[in-house]
């Protein structure tokens, strides 16, 4: 073998001193490129745990909207139960009120034909007992003593009279059936 020559050995020299400087400049790019990539993994880990931490404060925030949603349901759900409940307190009530209502205004309607029959009663009650001529008893014996028409209560028939009309008409009946013998 050979010893190389000086213009080989420049030339060598001058190749490793290229290869060495490219080595260099590759290696200050790997570590520019590995910084690079380093401050990248580190950004995205801040960000990671940001949004992380926002998802956390986002999940939280609708926990506590869906609880206080879901307690203003409860109460809602309540108040309906009492508004219903009041209603059908108030429905019953409305029931039984046009049940009276429907009563009075039956009473209305015939207190004509009662205001007559008591009228009638009342005229019934002022003609007062048969007497027979010559004859002093009743031809009718009521044994009620509370009776309104007992024949101790007949004298007094003015109990009966519904107005001063009728009260007028007693006095001529009584002058009529006192004369009458």
């Amino acid at each position: 073998m050979s010893s190389p020559s000086p213009v080989q050995i420049k030339e060598a020299n001058a190749h490793l001193a290229a290869v060495h400087r490219r080595v260099e400049e590759l290696e200050q790019r790997l570590e520019a490129a590995e910084r690079t990539v380093r401050e990248q993994a580190e950004s995205l880990i801040r960000k990671d745990e940001q949004l992380r931490a926002a998802a956390q404060e986002i999940t939280e925030a609708k926990d506590r909207e869906i609880a206080f949603l879901h307690e203003k349901l409860c109460k809602s759900e309540e108040t309906i139960q009492k508004f219903q409940s009041t209603m059908k307190e108030k429905d019953s009530l409305i029931g039984q009120l046009r049940h009276r209502c429907q009563l009075l205004d039956n009473i209305c309607k015939s207190r004509p034909l009662l205001d007559s029959m008591l009228s009638q009663i009342a005229e019934a009650e002022r003609l007062g007992p048969i007497i027979r001529m010559g004859e002093l008893t009743t031809s009718l014996s009521l044994t009620d003593g509370e009776s309104n028409c007992s024949p101790d209560r007949i004298a007094n028939h003015r109990d009966f009279s519904l107005t001063e009309d009728d009260m007028d008409d007693q006095d001529l009946d009584e002058n009529v059936f006192g004369t009458t013998v």
